[in-house]
């Protein structure tokens, strides 16, 4: 019995590096899917502020919770606004390799 106590233990700490990697990459995908979310709001609240005459790019700063305010571009084309966003991560090189984006199309006025 003794033996098996100590092989369950052994097992555990083997294990738990992949299960700690597996965390990790799963609130990661979690992080960046929160992050297309944020930045769909904010291309839409920029398009919509486009629209009536206002600044897009303040409008997409104010969609965003404070966390976003380093890591995020807007582009304003015409009348197409475009966000591009980092999503939160505890390696910056990956959030560089998962940053997304999200544009909104604004109809203005003849």
């Amino acid at each position: 019995m003794a033996e098996e106590r100590g092989q369950a233990a052994v097992e555990l700490v083997a294990a738990l590096p992949a299960l700690l990697l597996a965390a990790l990459v799963a609130l990661q995908l979690l992080a960046t899917g929160y992050a297309l979310t944020l930045a769909d709001g904010a291309a839409e609240a920029g398009a919509l502020a486009l629209a009536s005459g206002g600044s897009a790019t303040g409008a997409v700063r104010e969609a965003l919770p404070g966390w976003a305010e380093d890591d995020v571009a807007t582009e304003v084309e015409g009348g197409r606004v475009t966000v591009r966003l980092l999503p939160p991560s505890p390696l910056h090189a990956l959030a560089d390799q998962l940053e997304v984006s999200s544009s909104a199309q604004a109809r203005q006025a003849p």
